[in-house]
């Protein structure tokens, strides 16, 4: 006897909402208009609580999302997807930023929000340590409604890695609006400082508790409560600002760094972190394009010549000089000093450990071409990167003694090696 063919009606509610569950928002949207009962399925509640865990069950605490908010599971999936854009790293574009504005933004998960930190190199000579800071913060009100704040500190953040930790005073209300998938602009909004009728200001102060798991996330050693005298004068402040039209700053530009990481296709791409001549740590960003050149590019702060998204090799040949390396090559790299923290040996390194070779050139001759030209000698350009067997590698040029060996910024989407404004804690 022949076995019958179910159709998908057949099957139990339970298990037809958890088929549907893979489906995307736009094809759940056509799917709901083949039938009442298929609206009536895309609509239940069960079926967006599913697929919020689905897409960030292991990033974030659905549950804390949807027990803190009035927001249903539907509107919430719709936020979440708007905010997952932020995930990963963002630089800083645009002149005449304010001061303490990162060139560098890292934004990840919370338990229920999203929290955007600035990324700076440790001010420490000799050290692979980076400073994470608090930036942005993006959650939901009591009331379901999205907000953001951004934190202001009284001076640089990479600078101030002792601060006590975050008050209230340095939330500042704005709002992050997105130009494409890749640009996003942060302005402070000026429409939350609105007054009621009997004078008081309206949310001049993040919900309490938002306020509750900011002060948990970056482990402030100040009670939410605050002094409230304290409190309500610098409220008055703010309304008096606003009244006066005073912003604070400028809009604030950034765009997306969509490949943060090396590719067995593209190893030397991505984020990286180096100890320079000067002990000071740089990061650098390494990119491949379309026609098969590599170009790496020194990510700094804009007030500096030649430190802002500043060009540091280049190369359009791509073919790697293969082991056995011939004994000018041998000599290249070992007659020359890797620049690394002082309490690390510095003899470590040797000629089996890299696994092949790429010759690259300085920019010079890209930023500074009479410079360059002036001596009419190839070795002031020419250089190499050593690509070493654990995936990292160090670059240097001809023209000088050393090597700067780069390290990973993440790993499995975390920052290695932070220090954090607020605690001043390390982590790895």
């Amino acid at each position: 006897m022949a076995s019958q063919v179910q159709s998908f009606a057949d099957f139990p509610e339970d298990v037809q909402l958890s088929i549907i569950s893979f489906l995307l928002p736009a094809e759940l949207s056509s799917f709901a208009c083949t039938s009442r009962r298929s609206a009536s399925l895309c609509s239940s509640t069960a079926l967006w609580n599913a697929m919020l865990n689905r897409r960030w069950g292991s990033k974030t605490l659905v549950r804390r999302w949807t027990a803190t908010s009035a927001l249903p599971f539907r509107r919430l999936y719709k936020v979440l997807d708007a905010w997952d854009a932020l995930l990963g790293f963002w630089r800083r574009i645009g002149q005449g930023t304010a001061a303490g504005t990162p060139p560098l933004v890292f934004f990840e998960f919370g338990t229920s929000f999203i929290s955007g930190s600035c990324v700076y190199p440790s001010p420490d000579a000799g050290s692979y340590a980076v400073v994470k800071s608090p930036f942005l913060w993006l959650g939901l009100a009591s009331h379901g409604e999205p907000v953001s704040f951004r934190f202001e500190f009284p001076e640089d953040a990479s600078k101030s890695t002792t601060d006590s930790g975050v008050s209230e005073s340095d939330l500042v209300p704005v709002n992050v609006s997105f130009v494409g998938s890749k640009h996003f602009v942060v302005e402070e909004n000026r429409s939350f400082y609105a007054e009621s009728p009997d004078t008081e200001i309206l949310g001049t102060s993040p919900p309490d508790q938002l306020m509750s798991e900011i002060y948990q996330h970056f482990a402030n050693r100040t009670s939410p409560g605050g002094d409230r005298a304290s409190r309500r004068q610098r409220q008055r402040k703010r309304r008096e600002r606003e009244r006066l039209g005073r912003m604070r700053w400028e809009a604030e530009h950034f765009v997306k760094i969509g490949s943060f990481g090396p590719t067995p296709s593209r190893p030397l791409q991505g984020l990286w972190k180096g100890i320079c001549e000067d002990m000071r740590l740089d990061f650098f960003l390494v990119t491949y394009d379309d026609i098969g050149g590599i170009t790496c590019r020194r990510v700094g702060d804009s007030g500096e010549p030649f430190s802002s998204y500043s060009p540091v090799f280049w190369t359009s040949n791509t073919t790697f000089i293969e082991p056995p390396f011939s004994r000018e090559e041998q000599d290249i790299y070992e007659s020359r000093e890797h620049i690394r923290p002082v309490a690390m040996d510095r003899t470590d390194k040797h000629m089996e450990v890299v696994s092949r070779i790429l010759c690259i050139n300085s920019s010079y001759d890209l930023v500074l071409p009479d410079l360059s030209g002036s001596s009419g000698d190839p070795r002031n350009v020419e250089g190499r990167i050593w690509e070493y067997k654990d995936g990292t590698f160090g670059f240097g040029f001809l023209r000088n003694n050393s090597i700067i060996d780069l390290k990973h910024i993440t790993l499995n989407g975390r920052i290695l090696d932070t220090v954090e404004h607020c605690s001043n804690a390390s982590s790895s």
